[in-house]
């Protein structure tokens, strides 16, 4: 059974996007093997003789399952974060509690506070200011797809295309500097060899070496 966190539990970074608090799905300790010999005097469990009738559906039942649909919902768009800690594995998954316009005011305020804190950038290309804007941006759709899924969807879609475009100008960028510094180290050994040259010329008495070597 899943067990809430301990309080000495080191969690991930904190992050913009509301989160349910992490529970214990598993510990990597010596486990049995499935074809391992029963303990003596326990007896083996009876083998069921024909099918089982599924229990009564209740209102409870129905309601936990209404409730579960959601979750499953975010969980395929956010997936939920694992992380291991003393061989034992923990996992967050996103909050399904819809929210009110407090906290979409609570929310400015800590991306604000957020960003002052990081030293983010106001202009130009900040891995920080990007970091934080995606995660308020996530904890938008996480909001949307609680009260329409559709709409988080097509957010998601949103999302999904300016990380793409994002990606590419990335790209496009590295591979402009690179050219860039190229193109600067052929203007460098151009500008040597034109010297050696014009030495050449101004002094044909001197040793065609160097001539040579800048032909070369």
């Amino acid at each position: 059974m899943a067990t809430p966190a301990a309080a000495a539990m080191i969690p991930p970074p904190d992050s913009l996007l509301r989160y349910n608090p992490p529970v214990l799905v598993s510990r990597r300790t010596e486990k049995r093997s499935p074809g391992a010999r029963p303990l003596k005097g326990t007896p083996p469990p009876p083998a069921p003789t024909g099918p089982v009738p599924p229990p009564p559906r209740t209102a409870t039942t129905a309601a936990a399952e209404s409730a579960k649909q959601p979750q499953e919902i975010l969980n395929a768009i956010l997936p939920p974060r694992e992380w291991e800690e003393e061989n034992r594995l923990w996992v967050q998954e996103v909050s399904s509690v819809p929210s009110t316009r407090l906290d979409v005011v609570h929310l400015q305020e800590q991306l604000d506070l957020r960003l002052q804190q990081r030293q983010a950038r106001e202009t130009g290309i900040c891995p920080v200011r990007r970091e934080l804007y995606s995660q308020c941006f996530d904890e938008l759709i996480r909001e949307t797809t609680i009260n329409c899924a559709e709409r988080g969807l097509l957010l998601l879609r949103v999302r999904d295309e300016i990380q793409m475009t994002i990606a590419a100008y990335q790209t496009l960028y590295e591979s402009s500097v690179a050219f860039g510094m190229r193109k600067a180290l052929q203007a460098e050994q151009g500008k040597s060899d034109m010297e050696k040259r014009v030495s050449w010329a101004v002094h044909p008495s001197a040793s065609p070496s160097a001539w040579d070597t800048a032909q070369g």
